[in-house]
């Protein structure tokens, strides 16, 4: 309860702030518009229902392209850990694909998929992959060597060392991939939607800025940062929720 009093606070003393600033600075209203006129127009297009196509084909397109990219980069990643060959064989060239700039190849998957959905969830997928597959990875390695000596003496077989032993060490770091994977698929489906949509947020801050519709620009970037706000909470909530044995820990942090 304290903590959301501490955030309500933070945001009314912020938007007085901005107030203060539009109200004083002598800035034009469109270039920076007043808290009350992205209100309105946020009320506006809740109200009518318009905002809510473009909400859900942005949350569509991110979400499955982020589930795609996460659970790729968890299986790559716990493959390479596992098996040494494989991480000298494949990393480099996974590196090298990260290396390409995303945006530079918004137009190519367009090229390639075509104008619909198929083209964005790509290239979300290949945002949200590396920070997973990382992660996963490092994590993995974490893992306390005399515990594992102990399950093999055991006779105990490379699943179930994996499963008992690895991977509840690696939790927490496959948690943070995770948490940096779900603002990349955001941002994949925002320069996806500003390359080719006919619809989605991106789509809408776009049309916006044809149209010299500042505070609308700014209601969507505030939807945007919202529904970032909101998964990275859902992510921190299921971290506290499924990594039990970190509970006193991770606590404190939440």
């Amino acid at each position: 309860m304290i903590r959301v009093a501490k955030s309500a606070a933070s945001l009314g003393v912020f938007i007085l702030l901005w107030a203060a600033f539009v109200q004083f600075s002598g800035v034009p209203n469109y270039l920076v518009p007043s808290p009350l006129a992205v209100g309105t127009t946020l009320w506006q297009v809740i109200s009518d229902g318009s905002i809510f196509k473009h909400i859900f084909t942005t949350v569509f397109t991110a979400g499955v392209g982020y589930l795609i990219g996460a659970g790729v980069g968890l299986l790559i990643g716990s493959l390479l850990a596992e098996f040494s060959i494989a991480d000298k064989l494949i990393r480099p060239y996974l590196v090298g694909l990260q290396s390409i700039p995303k945006v530079a190849l918004a137009p190519l998957l367009i090229v390639w998929f075509g104008y619909g959905l198929e083209g964005k969830i790509v290239l979300v997928v290949l945002m949200t992959f590396f920070p997973v597959f990382v992660n996963t990875v490092a994590g993995l390695h974490t893992a306390n060597k005399e515990l594992i000596d102990l399950y093999r003496a055991s006779s105990a077989s490379r699943l179930r060392i994996f499963s008992e032993v690895k991977l509840p060490t690696a939790a927490s770091a496959v948690f943070a991939g995770l948490e940096v994977a779900v603002v990349l698929a955001l941002i994949g489906t925002i320069v996806a939607e500003f390359v080719s949509a006919k619809a989605g947020l991106g789509y809408l801050v776009q049309v916006s800025s044809t149209n010299y519709d500042v505070p609308m620009m700014f209601a969507a970037i505030t939807i945007l940062a919202m529904l970032g706000i909101a998964s990275s909470k859902l992510l921190r909530f299921a971290h506290m929720r499924l990594v039990f044995w970190e509970g006193p820990r991770r606590n404190n942090d939440y």
